[in-house]
């Protein structure tokens, strides 16, 4: 996909924000499409399809978290890349933002070059969705990697980019250890840098969608999944 293919929607209250983080994604040859508050930004999301939402938490009308949850309930949007781009740093913020489904997190303030690699970096993983195989199943789990959801038995499981990713790599090699520099430069990418929890928070999540028996935490190692329980 050529880069003047890609649409980016930055949904920011601050004009500064807009005009230059606006600017430096148009010279890269992306479609930007700007909105000032998270309505507007769900009712642009709506109307284009982007491949790509880079929201910020504090805004008025509706924040990001919430446009983020109200985004991921559109069934065309559900796998919408979403990274939360905002000068909230703290853990606690991070883990609401994860828990609504985005995708990544990015802390203001940061360097428009880094910002716009960090992009190009969350959008490679368009080009990995066009090669990968559609189906895989293991055991009674069924992954279906064109719509990004699982079925376990008869029950279908929805899960957010970055889970179905976790998901897909740890049960690329079950009973494997996957260690945390592996796990991060394969999901979230070596351009891209993530709170010591983002694991964690995600990991959590596939527990209580999946079932906290099929994954493992090796101490000071990493993850692993299983399809029997170990004792």
């Amino acid at each position: 996909m050529n880069t003047n293919d890609v649409k980016i929607l930055l949904v920011d209250d601050e004009p500064d924000i807009l005009e230059i983080v606006g600017y430096n994604l148009r010279s890269e040859g992306y479609q930007v499409f700007t909105a000032t508050n998270g309505a507007e930004g769900v009712k642009i999301a709506k109307k284009i399809t982007p491949h790509l939402i880079l929201l910020d938490i504090m805004m008025p009308e509706m924040d990001g978290i919430e446009a983020c949850e109200k985004i991921r309930g559109i069934k065309p949007l559900e796998n919408v890349i979403i990274s939360f781009l905002t000068a909230r740093g703290e853990d606690y913020s991070q883990v609401a933002g994860f828990d609504a489904g985005a995708d990544d997190y990015i802390t203001k303030p940061i360097k428009p070059k880094v910002l716009v690699s960090k992009v190009k970096s969350l959008l490679r993983r368009l080009k990995t969705d066009a090669v990968s195989e559609v189906t895989t199943k293991i055991g009674d789990i069924l992954i279906n990697r064109d719509e990004y959801v699982v079925f376990k038995g008869d029950d279908k499981i929805t899960l957010p980019r970055k889970e179905f990713e976790l998901f897909s790599l740890l049960t690329s090699k079950p009973g494997k250890v996957f260690k945390r520099e592996t796990i991060l430069d394969s999901v979230w990418g070596n351009e891209v840098v993530v709170g010591g929890r983002t694991i964690d928070v995600h990991i959590r999540k596939l527990r209580e969608k999946i079932g906290d028996h099929h994954f493992k935490t090796v101490k000071g190692v990493g993850y692993k999944f299983v399809l029997e329980t170990e004792k």
